[in-house]
């Protein structure tokens, strides 16, 4: 069997603290960056600029989310607002002549400094008033947007992203925007394999499980809290910055409300807290469930001749969006990673039943 263990036998700690111990998942990962770096000559523009593009840019920042939420056991409601910080800063700084690579750079920060300020405060409060106080800023930060004209321009506003250049290379067309955000994305996901296996990583996880229990040992809580908050909000002003020039083009105040706070919330829990493979697995359901639904609405209504309003059809794809979230976390609540990594372990030990729990 190609997916077995047997035969895996490690005599240093460095081969087991292996990201992908198995050949198989190597070789997996291997095809995966390979099929990304060919994709644009694969696919037709609609699926390029339609789907993956944007798939690739909302599991970016469905990560560094998964990194505060997962990591660090820490709710955040704000996370939209971080991202159109990012965004209207690194575009600002684009229109005053400063290189994208260092405009992209100043955006990250300035969400960490306002995400670093709001967590200062936040985390002396845990649950669901850290909730409420992570979604104080989303409304403060909408507000200051929509009604300061030099920042968004006002209300009904929408600032144009000037053209850029990325190391020397003109972002201008499909193919660079594309390569700029894989290369993003590539860049967080490999901190996010690797996180896990440092001191960092082992601290938060141990802040996540029990934040006091942690104290007595010796961690420092809130200093690690803080630098998760400021890590966490740093990519989503990266994120903000790479959504703003390869994707969106042209941004208003209404792209970054609380409905992309509660969406990306909704990809970390879907896909599985903590997990690396879970934010791409929670984007792809929240990006096209939606869109799959009303296709497969629409069709059964042609097929079978159902009179169905427009207001209807408009509201029952949500209606069943909402359900198939709440069944995956009836069914299982650690999300879509689980249920891959249940079905990977079945096949571990196949065709015997030792690792049936």
């Amino acid at each position: 069997m190609f997916y077995r263990r047997a035969g895996i036998r490690h005599t240093r700690y460095q081969s087991e603290r292996q990201i992908w111990p198995l050949p198989f998942d190597r070789r997996l990962a291997i095809l995966l960056f390979f099929f990304a770096l060919v994709a644009p000559f694969l696919l037709d523009r609609l699926h390029l600029v339609g789907y993956l593009l944007p798939w690739i840019i909302w599991s970016t920042a469905a990560l560094g989310l998964n990194f505060l939420m997962g990591g660090a056991g820490q709710i955040h409601l704000g996370y939209g607002a971080l991202i159109g910080i990012g965004a209207y800063t690194t575009v600002h700084m684009a229109r005053a002549g400063i290189p994208f690579e260092i405009a992209l750079i100043g955006g990250g920060l300035l969400s960490a400094a306002v995400g670093i300020v709001f967590g200062a405060t936040a985390l002396r409060v845990k649950g669901i008033y850290l909730a409420m106080a992570t979604l104080a800023m989303q409304y403060i930060v909408d507000f200051v947007i929509v009604h300061f004209p030099a920042i968004s321009g006002g209300t009904q506003a929408a600032l144009t992203v000037p053209r850029v250049t990325f190391l020397g290379i003109p972002v201008v067309g499909d193919l660079p925007s594309y390569y700029v955000a894989l290369a993003v994305c590539i860049i967080v996901t490999l901190f996010m394999l690797n996180v896990k296996r440092s001191s960092f990583g082992r601290a938060l996880a141990a802040v996540r499980e029990k934040d006091y229990a942690a104290a007595v040992i010796g961690v420092n809580t809130f200093r690690f809290k803080l630098t998760a908050f400021w890590v966490s909000s740093f990519i989503a002003g990266v994120v903000g910055g790479i959504l703003a020039v390869c994707y969106y083009r042209t941004i208003s105040p209404d792209q970054f409300h609380l409905e992309l706070s509660i969406q990306l919330v909704a990809m970390v829990i879907v896909g599985g807290l903590g997990s690396v493979l879970g934010s791409f697995f929670g984007a792809a359901l929240i990006m096209f469930a939606p869109i799959v639904i009303n296709q497969l609405i629409g069709s059964l209504a042609v097929t079978l001749g159902l009179g169905i309003s427009a207001d209807l059809r408009a509201h029952l794809p949500l209606m069943l969006y909402g359900a198939l979230i709440i069944g995956f976390l009836l069914w299982e609540p650690l999300g879509l990673a689980k249920i891959y990594a249940n079905i990977r372990n079945y096949f571990l030990v196949w065709p015997f039943r030792h690792a049936r729990h």
